[in-house]
């Protein structure tokens, strides 16, 4: 015989018994993307021509391992085009703290560091404190872990 005392059991089991049947989600895209829209439609030549995160617009876009991105200006637009491995942001736009725990998160397109000619995001600006304590061996790290933190 169903109770409510045994109902209210049984409801407040089956978020539990989903968690222990072990993961079931897709894995991660390659690019952070939003919509489909990489890094918050933020202009990844931005952060290099103009030293800041810059909004893209929808206007001036390109569609690069999966992903649309958006740009400020033809001159960036364009210099993506030629180059884009160039100017997308290592880990796919992932919070590259993140991937060097072994992790994926989204970022901020405020909290960002170029090393060695390569766009780094990050979750938020404690993220990148962290991340900048040792660049080097974070991008070691995230290296290792990259992709296979995309089926995480």
């Amino acid at each position: 015989m169903l109770t409510r005392r045994s109902l209210l059991a049984t409801a407040a089991a089956l978020p539990v018994a989903a968690l222990l049947a072990g993961p079931s989600m897709a894995a991660q895209p390659e690019i952070f993307a939003t919509n489909s829209v990489a890094i918050n439609g933020y202009d990844p030549v931005g952060y290099f021509a103009q030293s800041k995160p810059i909004k893209g617009t929808a206007a001036l876009n390109s569609v690069y391992n999966g992903a649309t991105w958006h740009f400020a200006s033809a001159e960036n637009k364009a210099s993506f085009d030629a180059e884009p491995a160039k100017f997308a942001p290592q880990f796919g736009g992932y919070c590259a703290y993140a991937v060097s725990k072994g992790y994926t998160a989204p970022t901020d397109p405020n909290a960002w560091t170029v090393h060695d000619g390569k766009l780094y995001l990050n979750y938020s600006l404690r993220a990148r404190d962290l991340w900048s304590e040792d660049i080097p061996g974070n991008i070691t790290k995230g290296e290792g872990n990259w992709p296979a933190v995309l089926s995480k």
